[in-house]
């Protein structure tokens, strides 16, 4: 009786184990690998090109539509600045009672917006995000919003940089005189 015994369980793990064998998986393939960080675009972001600069009577009218829209506040003060392409100074303008500190400031707006060719806001929301490798592109960059680049036809013609009141502030009037050359 126990050789039966032996037989049976014997006979009886062969069955079971040939059963395994047959209900095993086929391999699951690898999945593909994953795109590059960040993807990588077809055409280069902010890819306008570059034209000739803006004029002084030029400048002077885009000054006028920002001084409009921050006399509409009575309170807020600003630097107003407007550079060529290459961030080169073309006019200058500061109102009564803005603060000194923002004379740089504008000026470094609009020179950012100008040879980045984007809104400084852009170099902001950045920063905000956790990408602190934004200060290390160019030791004038500000990464404040107040900076546009100006665009005629197509082609960037200068920058526009105001500093004076809040990020917000700032981006509102030079909003306006930016506006105004398309």
């Amino acid at each position: 009786m126990r050789l039966f015994t032996t037989a049976m369980l014997i006979v009886g793990a062969l069955l079971v184990g040939g059963e395994a064998a047959a209900q095993v998986p086929t391999a699951i393939p690898a999945p593909p690998p994953p795109p590059p960080a960040g993807g990588t675009p077809d055409a280069i972001p902010y890819g306008i090109p570059y034209g000739p600069p803006i004029g002084v009577d030029r400048a002077a009218q885009v000054v006028g539509v920002v001084l409009s829209a921050a006399r509409q506040h009575p309170a807020w003060r600003f630097a107003i600045t407007v550079v060529d392409p290459n961030g080169d100074l073309i006019y200058f303008y500061r109102m009564d009672g803005a603060q000194l500190g923002s004379i740089g400031v504008s000026q470094n707006k609009a020179r950012t917006a100008a040879r980045f060719r984007r809104e400084t806001r852009t170099f902001y929301n950045q920063f905000e995000t956790g990408h602190m490798y934004v200060s290390t592109l160019d030791p004038t960059l500000v990464a404040s919003p107040g900076g546009f680049p100006l665009i005629d036809h197509g082609i960037i013609i200068g920058g526009l940089g105001c500093s004076g009141g809040t990020g917000d502030q700032d981006a509102t009037v030079c909003k306006a005189g930016a506006d105004s050359i398309q």
